[in-house]
């Protein structure tokens, strides 16, 4: 009996760690999207120059949430020094450790899985969230002073702030934002479990707020020191629409972006070898996929009903609005209100993304409005459908978050301008990025 005990106790950790592999290499795939989205919502002359940012902020992220990051925000030891032990005490022997671990969650209970897997999971978030940033400042940031943020931005800005919100950190050591108001009973009693006192706070399922919102904060405080592409806006208010060179391009992104977020949603669930996880896992997938669509078209119809025409590059930030929307909550809603939630967030994006042009903001792509203003939107529709989050814990976190990323991320872009400047010469701006920064361009054959 011991040996077969043993054998389901190595399925459930060997099926747990899979599917953690599994959707964090879902989630890898979305740095394919996000180059392709913003490759084909930028013009021809700055494609080379947006692809190298996204290739490159890739392999930062991943060095620096390994060097630091990880340790920052979970532990697990400068460059990962104790992430093959799988939190078993040096010494111990690993496969009687996790025999055990696994014994004491039971496979109807806690996730059990290698550390290693975790991490690999984790680090293709900090790159998502840096992703974000990329589209917002492109055709007119130096490439060198975005890689330089990208490397204090995935090392230390995303930990912190991870370490407070999924890492169970105490905010500065002052309080918990998962611990902010006490469980009472009918007698207004605080209940207590297991000798533990109950306590609930901020919910982000899957990164509404801790990846999409802190994303785009940062975005928002590059984007304000840098200011707009030149000739994006007139003396007198006008407002020039500058067209993405390669739609078709734009369209596979967002489809590859919408396919990876089943690994970004379903893979927060953290386990699958289980009947209640799989289920639950296989309504996160169904709630993912409908959010998206109600974003789409949302987005479409306020697109037709203000334009009077189809407008692509609407609907597809709609379809990602949608899927930012859900991202906080995908687990406790209908499908009918995961809908609803991304239509929501797919026609906010359309109202957000023309304010934000009338307010002289300029987002080539679009991305402060589909992960910060619909991200916020999304931690804010949890307690809907969530009896465990509250209104007023939402917007602690969302401040919080906000407030940290969008701080620190200003005075590292202030330092950059005034260090080595932060934007390329209007010469520079002119001819495309590509030629000044990198040196070729992406399609040669077209600009000669």
């Amino acid at each position: 009996m011991e040996n077969v005990a043993n054998n389901v106790f190595q399925l459930q950790y060997a099926l747990d760690t899979f599917y953690f592999l599994m959707c964090g290499a879902l989630v890898m795939w979305m740095a394919a999207g996000f180059s392709m989205l913003e490759a084909g919502l930028v013009r021809t002359k700055n494609t080379a120059e947006i692809l190298t940012k996204n290739v490159a902020l890739y392999a930062i992220s991943c060095i620096m949430f390994l060097l630091v990051g990880y340790e920052l925000m979970y532990g697990g030891g400068i460059f990962l020094s104790g992430i093959a032990l799988d939190g078993i005490e040096p010494g111990k022997d690993l496969v009687e450790g996790v025999l055990a671990e696994s014994a004491t969650a039971g496979f109807d209970g806690g996730a059990v899985y290698s550390n290693a897997s975790d991490f690999f999971f984790q680090v293709v978030f900090v790159a998502t969230a840096m992703s974000i940033v990329s589209g917002a400042v492109a055709e007119r940031m130096k490439l060198w002073a975005f890689l330089i943020f990208a490397v204090v931005m995935t090392g230390f800005i995303y930990p912190m702030e991870g370490y407070w919100t999924w890492g169970g950190g105490s905010v500065f050591g002052l309080f918990k934002l998962s611990e902010l108001f006490p469980v009472l009973n009918d007698a207004g009693v605080q209940v207590v479990e297991a000798g533990e006192a109950q306590w609930t706070g901020f919910v982000d399922f899957a990164g509404s707020g801790i990846v999409h919102m802190a994303g785009a904060a940062a975005a928002l405080a590059g984007v304000l020191i840098l200011g707009a592409r030149k000739g994006k806006y007139g003396p007198d208010g006008q407002i020039k629409a500058i067209p993405g060179a390669n739609l078709p391009l734009a369209t596979l992104g967002t489809f590859i972006l919408w396919m990876g977020w089943f690994g970004f949603n379903g893979g927060s669930v953290l386990k699958l070898g289980d009947i209640g996880s799989a289920n639950s896992v296989a309504m996160v997938f169904l709630n993912t996929n409908a959010a998206a669509a109600g974003g789409a078209i949302a987005a479409l119809l306020v697109a037709r009903l203000l334009y009077g025409k189809a407008d692509l590059t609407m609907l597809l930030n709609g379809a990602l609005a949608g899927l930012v929307a859900i991202t906080a909550g995908p687990d406790t809603p209908s499908p009918l209100y995961a809908t609803l939630f991304g239509a929501m967030g797919g026609a906010l994006v359309v109202f957000s993304i023309l304010t934000l042009d009338k307010l002289r903001i300029d987002d080539p792509v679009g991305a402060i409005s589909v992960h910060g203003v619909v991200g916020f939107l999304g931690l804010m529709l949890v307690p809907v459908t969530n009896d465990s989050a509250s209104f007023m814990g939402q917007l602690i976190g969302a401040g919080t978050i906000f407030g940290w990323v969008f701080g620190t991320s200003l005075v590292v872009w202030i330092v950059l301008k005034v260090v080595m400047g932060i934007r390329v010469s209007a010469e520079e701006e002119y001819e495309g990025v590509d030629i000044s920064e990198c040196g070729l361009e992406a399609y040669p054959e077209f600009t000669k």
